[in-house]
């Protein structure tokens, strides 16, 4: 029997072998058992959105979804077509719906796909909520009927998701400023579910987008859908060539992006967030929390302290950054990876906000993206980020984590360790600031490294060093 365990953002796995239709309908009727259960007045609707990606079979999951849900008395809205997962949160949020799921496997390689629940806020469920649904698997027998009985009856309903969240999307930015850009930007949207949606946002605008791997292609040629530098080849050399300002690229549910500046330079999460959190502050003059993950930046926590900001710091997974947005008064809140949620919106990332908000920065700035990351590393500092991913098997977890806890570190690369956090992973932090975390993914069997130092090959030594300390355990 296969195992269902939710992640840091969901239940993924490999298609056919795990990701069964059975186990589909199985994770559906838990969801149906939990809303069907709570007693707070937004269950009362037991409506549920259900939207999905461009994957192998993702629609087809959505209506397995949907039939199981609307089995057990629960209304749906279907997505007319792929969708954002952010769209699907902002539809949640303008409907007052009770929750949502969103069918897909957001960054992971073609042969994964996934189910995301989201809250009734809006935003990634937590912990408790996941825990009742995890508790409720298996339990219920799995109620369905036929999904074309279900539409014909009224049951299920279809919308247009991704409509609605350029709509909030335009009454967010600043379109009168958008509206004034000569900008030539280039979109790689990695055949997941951004295709050419950034067209309609910036229609009316002298914005001139371009796109690339914009259609429809469940195994994204070869390539997974995660926006880092080495799956940007083809977006950083068009840049270059075709002399573009801006070049962006979304994950596969297009919740996050990355960042290439005119010159082919691929921005960290970490500066994207920065030159974002400026932005609110200098130029839109906003204030609020900030929030970052454990694998969170220096640079954010200077300029924090520079405007007066408070900081907040979480685990890894965009639902521990929800609850705290829900629950505060958060400005901006994002995760390494270009994840990124602001004020006055929904308590989930958007590729697509991410966008135009450093567009705006750009204008107001009236300097091209490389010059201002130049101006501000001279003003804070050079912090740079790194990752690498490595195959790590499950029987070795347990040794690594022993190991960390018994002989932890007292010196990295000849500097001293000064504390050491692990309640996600363990965190070694250096006596200049710098410092290595060693992470075991929640969602794939790998080992995560991270780092940041103050120059690039000071970051590759890091990775270097940790894989290598990683590997006595193996």
């Amino acid at each position: 029997m296969a195992e269902i365990k939710f992640g840091t953002d969901g239940w993924r796995a490999i298609i056919s072998e795990d990701f069964t239709f059975e186990n589909v309908k199985i994770v559906a009727q838990a969801i149906a058992d939990f809303v069907k259960s709570e007693r707070s007045p937004i269950y009362r609707k037991k409506k549920i959105a259900v939207g999905y990606d461009t994957r192998f079979l993702s629609s087809k999951y959505a209506e397995l979804v949907s039939s199981v849900l609307v089995s057990n008395g629960i209304k749906v809205v279907l997505s007319e077509d792929n969708c954002t997962t952010p769209s699907i949160c902002i539809y949640i949020k303008d409907k007052k719906l009770s929750g949502g799921v969103m069918i897909t496997a957001s960054h992971n390689p073609a042969e994964y796909n996934g189910i995301k629940y989201k809250g009734y806020f809006g935003g990634s469920a937590g912990s408790d909520i996941i825990g009742k649904i995890e508790k409720n698997l298996r339990k219920s027998k799995v109620k369905y009927m036929d999904i074309n009985e279900a539409i014909k009856s009224g049951k299920v309903v279809k919308d247009d998701f991704v409509s609605m969240q350029n709509k909030w999307i335009k009454k967010y930015a600043d379109m009168k400023i958008l509206k004034k850009a000569k900008l030539r930007v280039l979109v790689d949207s990695m055949n997941g579910t951004g295709r050419d949606h950034l067209k309609e946002v910036v229609r009316g605008t002298k914005i001139k987008l371009d796109f690339i791997n914009d259609e429809l292609n469940p195994g994204f040629k070869g390539r997974a859908p995660e926006p880092k530098a080495e799956n940007l080849k083809e977006l950083i050399t068009k840049v270059k060539n075709g002399k573009y300002n801006l070049g962006i690229a979304t994950d596969g549910d297009s919740d996050r992006l990355a960042v290439v500046d005119e010159k082919g330079n691929v921005l960290s999460g970490h500066k994207l967030m920065a030159l974002l959190l400026l932005h609110l502050v200098e130029d839109r003059k906003m204030r609020g929390g900030v929030v970052q993950t454990i694998c969170g930046t220096g640079l954010i926590d200077k300029i924090a302290k520079e405007y007066h900001l408070k900081t907040y710091e979480t685990p890894v997974g965009f639902k521990y950054i929800c609850d705290i947005m829900i629950k505060k008064d958060i400005l901006i809140a994002g995760e390494e990876t270009g994840g990124i949620g602001f004020k006055n919106y929904v308590p989930e990332r958007d590729g697509f906000l991410s966008t135009l908000l450093l567009i705006e920065f750009m204008l107001a700035k009236k300097k091209t993206l490389s010059r201002i990351v130049e101006e501000t590393d001279k003003k804070y500092g050079e912090f740079v980020y790194g990752r690498k991913d490595v195959v790590f098997v499950e029987s070795k977890r347990k040794a690594l984590v022993d190991g960390m806890k018994k002989n932890p570190l007292k010196e990295i690369l000849g500097k001293k360790v000064v504390d050491i956090k692990s309640y996600d992973g363990t965190k070694f932090i250096c006596e200049d600031g710098t410092w290595l975390i060693l992470r075991l993914s929640g969602t794939e069997p790998k080992l995560r490294i991270y780092c940041e130092a103050h120059s690039k090959p000071n970051a590759a030594k890091y990775l270097e060093f940790g894989q290598k300390y990683a590997s006595k355990f193996i």
